[in-house]
């Protein structure tokens, strides 16, 4: 397994890792329809490419593959935090977590915040974040819930 920072020129295959995780997700918590407007935004959302460019980000690879990723866009949002269907459930999400929360109190940052799935979400409370509100999105007209969240990650 490797970690490294994301570059500009792994930006296609961070929208096929963000395809990739998306398709894979159950159907019972995600209709077919809702996956393919969610997953529709690696090509059709200009802030996909914003968060990739000038986002702070880092990715997990095994064997040259790209398998896992996550950006801060703006600095202190979790903006993309997406793994490959298979590779789900085995740790990464948690190590990717850690670096960015690990990379944004080196920053001197007080708290970071994110809009979580209904996937991602669990994970986020695990790591001692907070729910503090559910909303709605609509994406391409398909109406998703998600939870707004956030963490403090300096100790005074």
């Amino acid at each position: 397994m490797n970690l490294r920072q994301i570059t500009i020129k792994d930006q296609l295959e961070l929208k096929k890792v963000y395809f990739d995780s998306i398709q894979y997700l159950d159907e019972k918590i995600y209709s077919q329809e809702q996956k393919r407007a969610w997953s529709s935004q690696a090509w059709n959302n200009p802030n996909f490419e914003k968060s990739i460019i000038k986002g702070k980000g880092w990715l997990i690879s095994k064997q040259g593959i790209i398998i896992a990723f996550a950006t801060r866009y703006p600095n202190d949002r979790i903006a993309l935090f997406y793994c490959r269907g298979k590779f789900q459930r085995k740790g990464y999400g948690s190590k990717l977590l850690h670096k960015l929360e690990d990379e944004a109190k080196k920053e001197g940052l007080d708290s970071l915040y994110t809009e979580a799935s209904l996937i991602s979400y669990e994970l986020f409370l695990k790591n001692q974040w907070k729910i503090f509100r559910k909303e709605i999105v609509i994406i391409n007209n398909i109406y998703f819930e998600r939870y707004k969240m956030a963490k403090t990650i300096k100790i005074n």
